[in-house]
């Protein structure tokens, strides 16, 4: 039963605030970069100012939705981003875009942790990276619908109609999430009474072979190097991430000369193969339990493809066919990586720790995307993605 509820819920929940996050790309080629005079630079400063709103709910979301509800949290924020995503519509100035991307970061910053640690509080250590990793399909998932859907509204209606419509589908999100989630197993009523003995069972195994020390703080924890290992991991991969999906749709766009739905389109197809990824590398690594090597993998891959994109750059189609394997890699690291703080650290602290390395990594979400508009604005857009 948890397979069936817990997971598409989560799913369909970041589906939707990854929309919400991401269709500014779309909207960038779809013309709200022209009309509100919009520089390559400042695109991606609009971008990435997101992550710094971003960073300020990650500790506090995570302890909060570790120790008492991830449900009612990530309810509230549902409302308050899907409204702030409505009003992107109505922008009109460069810092009015600033302002409203900054508070939307704001919004949807706890989302991350809460959602991590309603799975810690239902799948054990044994199908862990194989939930995480279903949780990460959401951002294909939600890539393949955004460019279509977003690309044909543009076309149909404008970017500023994009917006609205979108943002105010992200609340009917509620009649989903509140019938369908508990925050663990022993508050939910619809789960099989011999299923939450077998869960209990396995949950006692992993806290028998978790880190025992229990009086460890948040604070103690950050002077922990294994700490700022994963923040460092996860901020350049988290670079690279965000510099290459914001950016797509333009640089596709200036590849195939395209119109907007087929834009669209074609930048939907890495992320088909995005979940293949995923499903492969995690089920790689739940069989293994080799955390590190299947986190290292997709990163290295993701590098190598997206390297080769721009130096086959002169066969467009090659250069393109390059973008779409960049997909098979892009996401896969995330079920691996995110069963590792579990293992390294106490569970008092496990929540702060998850949001301390969402919110200072993400801050490469920010990076990326402005560096790759900086870059293509001060050389090209080759040396921007390399």
């Amino acid at each position: 039963a948890r397979w069936l509820r817990i997971i598409p819920a989560v799913i369909i929940v970041y589906i939707v605030a990854y929309m919400d996050r991401t269709k500014l790309a779309i909207a960038m080629a779809g013309g709200m970069s022209s009309e509100l005079g919009m520089t390559a630079s400042f695109a991606g400063l609009a971008a990435g100012i997101f992550f710094i709103g971003y960073i300020f709910l990650q500790i506090p979301c995570g302890q909060i939705a570790e120790r008492l509800s991830a449900k009612k949290f990530i309810a509230g924020t549902i409302v308050v981003w899907g409204g702030v995503a409505a009003l992107t519509g109505l922008v009109r100035t460069q810092n009015e875009m600033l302002l409203i991307r900054f508070v939307l970061g704001v919004a949807e910053g706890g989302v991350y942790p809460a959602i991590l640690a309603l799975i810690g509080h239902w799948f054990p250590n044994e199908e862990k990276a194989r939930a995480i990793a279903f949780f990460q399909m959401n951002l294909a998932v939600a890539s393949i619908i955004t460019a279509p859907l977003s690309g044909w509204l543009i076309q149909s209606m404008g970017w500023r109609e994009m917006f609205v419509i979108e943002g105010v589908l992200s609340l009917a999100l509620l009649l989903l999430w509140i019938p369908m989630v508990a925050d663990s197993p022993e508050k939910a009523k619809w789960l099989d009474p011999r299923e939450r003995a077998c869960l209990d069972a396995r949950f006692a195994e992993d806290k028998a072979k978790a880190v025992v020390v229990e009086n460890v703080s948040v604070r103690t924890a950050v002077g922990d190097a294994n700490l700022w290992k994963l923040v460092a991991i996860y901020f350049f991969f988290q670079v690279g991430f965000y510099g290459f999906a914001l950016w797509m749709p333009v640089i596709i766009k200036q590849l195939t000369g395209s119109g907007m739905t087929t834009v669209g389109f074609l930048t939907a197809l890495p992320y088909i193969l995005c979940i293949a990824g995923q499903f492969y590398i995690a089920n790689r690594c739940d069989l293994t339990m080799n955390r590190r090597l299947y986190t290292a993998i997709p990163m290295i891959g993701f590098a190598a493809c997206l390297t080769l994109s721009v130096l086959l750059e002169g066969n467009m189609w090659v250069s393109y066919g390059m973008i779409v394997l960049c997909g098979f890699f892009l996401q896969a690291y995330a079920g691996p990586f995110w069963t590792l703080p579990p293992l390294l650290f106490p569970s008092n602290v496990v929540g702060g720790v998850r949001g301390t390395i969402n919110a200072l990594g993400n801050l490469g979400g920010f990076i990326g995307p402005f560096l790759v508009g900086y870059l293509t604005t001060a050389f090209s857009k080759e040396v921007g993605l390399s």
